[in-house]
């Protein structure tokens, strides 16, 4: 009797421990999602810049990058769209700071327009941005109907790079799919691009690759649809960010002005944020216009103003 019991008291210990190397097994598989968290003030950068004879009466800084140039100094280059221009009334207007702490960076002027004798639609520049690579300092832009592709030694002067007299890169379509809002994240020795055009004035996120910012692959959609909207502004500004390896974070834009707004994916594949699908949906945050910088081991968020009368940024951390 007093075996049986034994053993049957030595086989529920058994089961037990089993019980809990297996729940220990499956608890520690499971990694936490990170979530972006804005911890600090935020504090004004750029306000509406004065265009000499090209100041509109309604004009807005809107799409920006921010990034440092050889010297240190760190560059803002904003679109100001609704411009005293004609065509698409925009163009490109910067400011440079000390730190990317220090508010009320000074006005730099105009930083670049549309060229007609290269076939960019005019004054039909969009949402810049810079990375440096190879020594040299690169800007995709979308000029309405492309994404184009300028170079710099120093950051803060730029060429377009030009093929057959056109700096253009490559399109999903004319003036009504209006391919635009290009950003760049290096992975695995090639650039990724996310960007967003309106096929069917339906607004999605796009990726290509490259491993040299001139040619690059076919496109694919990363993200579309779900919460967030199928409509044309539904997935403006895409950037995607990577804080710990191979953890991805999408930020998409839907609305701007007091009413802003962008959803935050996290995903294990860059390629696949959700098509019609908000099992990636992590976050809403009222801003307009995201930017993640990362400065050393620190990271930043700039948006827009609520009013579209500037540009400011915060702390950021994942939690």
């Amino acid at each position: 009797m007093f075996l049986k019991i034994l053993k049957g008291n030595f086989m529920n210990l058994r089961n037990i421990v089993v019980i809990i190397l297996f729940s220990s097994v499956c608890f520690a598989g499971e990694e936490k999602i990170l979530k972006p968290v804005i911890t600090g003030q935020w504090h004004q950068i750029a306000g509406n810049p004065d265009l000499g004879k090209y100041t509109g009466e309604k004009q807005e800084p809107v799409d920006f990058c921010i990034w440092q140039a050889a010297d240190g100094t760190w560059q803002l280059w904003s679109c100001i769209r609704g411009t005293n221009t004609p065509g698409h009334n925009r163009l490109f207007h910067r400011w440079e700071g000390k730190n990317i702490t220090d508010p009320n960076w000074t006005p730099m002027g105009i930083a670049m327009m549309s060229e007609s004798k290269y076939s960019e639609p005019e004054n039909g520049l969009q949402a810049p941005y810079v990375v440096k690579f190879k020594n040299k300092y690169w800007m995709l832009y979308g000029d309405w109907n492309n994404i184009c592709l300028a170079v710099s030694k120093d950051g803060k002067k730029f060429e377009r790079v030009l093929k057959n007299n056109s700096a253009a890169v490559f399109s999903e379509g004319g003036p009504e799919v209006n391919t635009r809002d290009p950003m760049l994240m290096w992975k695995t020795n090639q650039w990724y691009c996310y960007y967003t055009a309106c096929p069917a004035k339906k607004g999605y996120v796009f990726c290509r690759t490259s491993s040299d910012l001139k040619k690059w692959s076919d496109s694919v959609v990363v993200s579309y649809g779900g919460s967030a909207g199928t409509g044309w502004a539904s997935a403006e500004c895409p950037q995607v960010i990577e804080p710990t390896k191979g953890n991805y974070y999408l930020f998409r834009n839907q609305y701007y002005g007091p009413g802003g707004k962008f959803c935050v994916y996290h995903s294990k594949n860059p390629f696949n944020f959700g098509i019609d699908d908000d099992s990636y949906l992590i976050s809403e945050f009222n801003l307009s216009a995201p930017e993640i910088i990362k400065d050393g081991d620190k990271y930043y968020i700039a948006a827009l103003n609520p009013n579209l009368d500037g540009i400011r940024i915060a702390p950021l951390d994942w939690r």
